[in-house]
């Protein structure tokens, strides 16, 4: 998670100074409306960064798993947005789909721990929820 977060700053600071020619970038990218797509995932993407950091920083005092939840959803959805548009361009490029099939599954795991999901219980209740 660490990695993710820092990578999502990272990225942005690198392409805002541009670091990245267009011609080095990813296929598409020097379209004008590909990097405005790119573009369009900068506040989602910080968000995500910012709660997973901080999240990080407060497990440290035995706080922060509510705002992990937050940071790994935004992530799942910063993945779902972006294959869901190349889905729908019937593009599938390995460059764009292994990045973004990875934000989108390996929060998965973690959201599942931390709702209770895989313990059949309510996470706020910590018993069994009842099915009637």
């Amino acid at each position: 998670m660490l990695v993710t977060d820092l990578g999502f700053v990272a990225y942005f600071t690198i392409v805002g100074l541009g670091l990245i020619p267009p011609e080095w970038a990813f296929a598409g990218y020097a379209d004008p409306v590909m990097a405005d797509w790119n573009w369009s995932f900068l506040w989602i993407d910080l968000l995500a960064g910012a709660t997973g950091l901080t999240s990080l920083r407060l497990l440290m005092s035995g706080r922060g798993e509510r705002l992990m939840l937050v940071s790994l959803v935004l992530t799942m959805a910063s993945g779902l947005m972006a294959i869901s548009f190349w889905t729908l361009r019937g593009d599938f490029s390995l460059a764009w789909w292994i990045p973004n099939l990875y934000l989108m599954l390996f929060p998965v795991p973690a959201i599942i721990g931390l709702t209770g999901l895989c313990q059949g219980r309510s996470p706020h209740s910590g018993r069994t929820p009842s099915l009637s």
